[in-house]
């Protein structure tokens, strides 16, 4: 059984880079590579990345590796309609899914595990990592959230799961930036370049 799965969004059009970020170099890799080798060095058992925009070029780029993908055809309604994607192409012998941004390649696998410790040890169904007392990814929700994740709005979205099962929900401290780092323009991506030389 594989108990965990990655959830990789990588469906999005990226206005405001203005060219497709996934596909970015970034420490020696596309952006894309650097965060489904980060998924593979943690203790994620498979993942599954939810594509849209730019399908075909991210295609070539992640043929070779062990990973699977879904299509997502409602990309343009935005990030939940790519969660659901994910979420729906999952096979049922799972215990919980972590949701990625496929644009934040500096979540490392120690915080990866982190989180899903602090669920096997914690009980609760929702796990949230922090760093400084923000919420960052990846979101990891047990498979019992199947069916209300479908259910949500896109006014809502994913994070209002937690506001809804508050009982349910755990935070973890991972001490690692990097779970709130993703890189919507340019210059964002220019500057983190030049964090990682």
């Amino acid at each position: 059984m594989n108990e965990f799965w990655a959830i990789i969004l990588a469906a999005g059009e990226s206005k405001r880079m203005g060219f497709p970020k996934m596909l970015l170099p970034f420490n020696g890799r596309t952006m894309i590579e650097n965060v489904i080798a980060n998924v593979t060095e943690s203790k994620v058992d498979k993942i599954m990345v939810v594509l849209g925009a730019s399908r075909d070029a991210l295609v070539e780029k992640i043929r070779e590796l062990d990973v699977w993908n879904c299509y997502n055809d409602n990309y343009m309604q935005g990030m939940l309609s790519s969660v659901q994607c994910g979420f729906r192409n999952l096979p049922t012998d799972y215990k919980a899914a972590l949701v990625f941004q496929g644009d934040q390649p500096l979540i490392t696998p120690n915080a990866i595990n982190t989180v899903i410790e602090a669920y096997s040890s914690s009980g609760k169904g929702i796990v949230i990592p922090v760093y400084n007392t923000k919420h960052g990814h990846p979101l990891l929700i047990g498979v019992k959230y199947k069916d209300e994740i479908e259910k949500l709005t896109p006014d809502s979205g994913l994070h209002s799961l937690a506001s809804k099962f508050p009982d349910d929900v755990m935070e973890v401290e991972t001490g690692e930036p990097g779970i709130l780092r993703d890189f919507d323009t340019y210059d964002e991506y220019k500057e983190g370049i030049n964090q990682i030389q």
